[in-house]
């Protein structure tokens, strides 16, 4: 998935643009969900752009089973999801959709989706099914698996750094030292400035963002002790270490690819997204799963990706339940791999994947092992404003830790209460 797809993912934004696709085929033997009596049934379909080749490969044979019509309405998957609350109710929107893992649980909590079942096949983990799970309801069927990793130079580095121990030595390397201003470095460098980065290193030393597996709102864990000291730990990087382009939150992450592909920066945390930029500036990189913690405990980032999942308002819920089956099979989400590089859900597919060589594959299904569930009820909307401005509280010296997220949590708080009131 590129950059822009999961900042828009963290953030919500919606893009447009819409193309319509017909894709259509026929068969004469049928299931429960077949067309009766020779008619046709149509399915409509919301893809994003970037799973169309996809999508179209395996539509035949669907088609032909089913003795349905498929169609695609290609659209940036936001755009989709911004539109089923009025397209729905009006009898114009899709029966099937892609959402991200955060915004399956809110739209069917919010009447929008309709629960579905997964197959009972081996196909998902415990981590896979909490992804689109609220309050014991099945919103979606998970597709594709994402999580941050740790890129590397190999022409400045042998092999990736193992403990953040590791980075912090690197970072005393005068060949990193950052010419514009004195006694900073920039062997290594992440965008600890967007709460999806570094609630993870959060995580690793024993915080949270909600109480009860990410369920309970109000128990915000993000002004913990445990918290704060990954806060006080992230700040230090800031004050110590890097250069002040790091906390401009609206450039630190231009800044950091600007650096690493320049090769004045060693290592870097990123996602997926990112490795299409450093193959287009020619860096030789390596990829491996983010270095142990300080206290000797692995990165927990967002497990993120997307599900397919089905509309309140379908016509055709039983024909959409056999979508997303056969949509998520081993064999199609091996040709899903083939075709997108994206990592699939199912964990047959997942695990031929991993075998197939590609380095950043194996560090992203390793990573996602330590990955935690995004919380995927509402009230996740107001942590990624409320604590927009943590990291920066903390890290410039405008307070410290402690008060940086106490007065995040507040804020927090505050707008839980103000919009969520029962």
């Amino acid at each position: 998935m590129e950059k822009k797809d999961w900042k828009k993912m963290v953030l919500g934004l919606v893009s447009v643009s819409t193309v319509l696709l017909a894709a259509c085929g026929g068969g004469e033997e049928t299931t429960e969900t077949d067309a009766k009596d020779g008619e046709s049934t149509t399915l409509k379909i919301d893809v994003d752009p970037r799973y169309s080749e996809y999508v179209n490969e395996i539509i035949p044979a669907f088609e032909e089973e089913h003795s349905v019509t498929i169609e695609i309405s290609e659209r940036d998957m936001f755009e989709g999801i911004e539109a089923l609350p009025l397209d729905g109710p009006a009898d114009i929107g899709s029966d099937i959709l892609i959402a991200p893992y955060d915004r399956v649980g809110v739209l069917g909590q919010q009447g929008h989706l309709a629960e579905v079942t997964l197959p009972d096949d081996g196909r998902y983990d415990e981590l896979d099914q909490r992804q689109v799970t609220l309050e014991d309801k099945i919103y979606g069927a998970p597709f594709v698996i994402e999580s941050l990793v740790l890129y590397y130079n190999k022409d400045l580095l042998e092999q990736a750094p193992e403990t953040f121990e590791d980075l912090e030595k690197m970072s005393e390397d005068d060949q990193y030292a950052f010419e514009n201003e004195e006694g900073t470095n920039t062997a290594f460098l992440a965008n600890w400035t967007t709460a999806y980065q570094y609630i993870g290193l959060l995580s690793g030393y024993g915080g949270y963002v909600f109480g009860e597996d990410g369920t309970d709102p109000t128990d915000i864990g993000l002004n913990s002790p445990k918290s704060v000291e990954g806060i006080s730990y992230i700040a230090n990087w800031y004050q110590d270490v890097w250069p002040q382009g790091m906390l401009d939150a609206t450039s630190s992450e231009n800044f950091m690819n600007e650096l690493f592909t320049s090769g004045k920066t060693a290592a870097v945390i990123n996602g997926p997204w990112g490795a299409s930029g450093y193959e287009d500036a020619g860096v030789n990189y390596g990829v491996s799963t983010i270095p142990t913690l300080p206290n000797g405990a692995e990165y927990e980032p967002f497990a993120g990706g997307v599900a397919w999942a089905v509309s309140k308002y379908s016509k055709n819920p039983e024909l959409a339940q056999e979508w997303l089956d056969y949509v998520t099979n081993a064999e199609n989400s091996e040709t899903l791999y083939e075709v997108t590089s994206e990592i699939p859900a199912n964990q047959e597919a997942r695990s031929v994947a991993s075998e197939s060589g590609n380095e950043l594959t194996k560090a992203v299904i390793e990573q996602f092992d330590s990955a935690v569930p995004m919380p995927n009820i509402p009230e996740m909307s107001e942590v990624w404003t409320g604590a927009e401005t943590l990291i920066f509280d903390a890290a410039s010296g405008n307070k410290t830790p402690q008060q940086a997220a106490d007065d995040a949590v507040q804020l927090i708080e505050e707008n839980i209460a103000q919009k969520y009131q029962k």
